[in-house]
């Protein structure tokens, strides 16, 4: 097996608990309407739509003129998306530290609007410390396109045969997998340090295991 030289991070759900829910319930009283409205209104699939590079003012209006009765609630979606971020997660955060300790260079690969993501940069420690970043909305191109992968490699010369790339959506792991990358398919923060000691990044008292014979 190849020394792995490099570990690659999604963001969202990996390292940040990003979720709207944490948001609307603080304007749905009813947990049933809060999920009709982000299954029917404000959905999944059009967040994507951002991340993908569209403006949040064009998103909104065109939500708004479909969805009229709603307009309130849509305008919401981004003049409050701060409130969406419920804080890092910290037992990932732990072992990205432990990693960057270690002296590996660490990278993230994201799906997230140009216009929120500086928003997050700002808020965590953690995210200055990434040796580079590359963000969908600022390529217009999102994973599990083997496009933004391929941008990441040749942007920093990241060789996949010696890299981890960690994401908790499996396409976009298995998108990873398939150009050459050691994939983890990111469950819980326990689940990545059993997979990264498997690697010989890490031992379970925390010291990097890449120089170990």
């Amino acid at each position: 097996m190849s020394k792995i030289k490099n570990v690659v991070f999604d963001l969202g759900g990996v390292l940040i608990d990003w979720n709207p829910r944490h948001l609307y319930r603080k304007i749905f009283t009813n947990e049933e309407e809060m999920e009709k409205f982000l299954t029917e209104i404000c959905t999944y699939d059009w967040n994507q739509l951002q991340d993908g590079g569209k403006l949040f003012s064009e998103a909104t209006a065109e939500l708004t003129a479909k969805h009229p009765e709603h307009a309130v609630n849509i305008a919401i979606y981004y003049d409050r998306w701060k409130e969406m971020l419920g804080g890092e997660i910290k037992e990932t955060v732990v072992l990205f530290n432990e990693l960057k300790s270690s002296g590996i260079p660490l990278y993230a690969l994201t799906n997230w609007s140009h216009e929120a993501f500086p928003w997050a940069y700002e808020m965590y420690d953690f995210m200055k410390q990434f040796d580079g970043i590359v963000v969908s909305g600022f390529e217009k191109v999102m994973k599990p396109d083997p496009e933004i992968y391929r941008r990441l490699m040749e942007r920093y010369g990241i060789n996949p045969a010696e890299s981890v790339y960690i994401d908790d959506n499996r396409p976009n792991a298995e998108a990873a997998a398939k150009l050459g990358f050691h994939a983890i398919y990111f469950t819980s923060a326990g689940q990545l340090r059993s997979e990264l000691e498997l690697l010989g990044l890490m031992q379970t008292n925390g010291q990097n295991g890449n120089d170990a014979s």
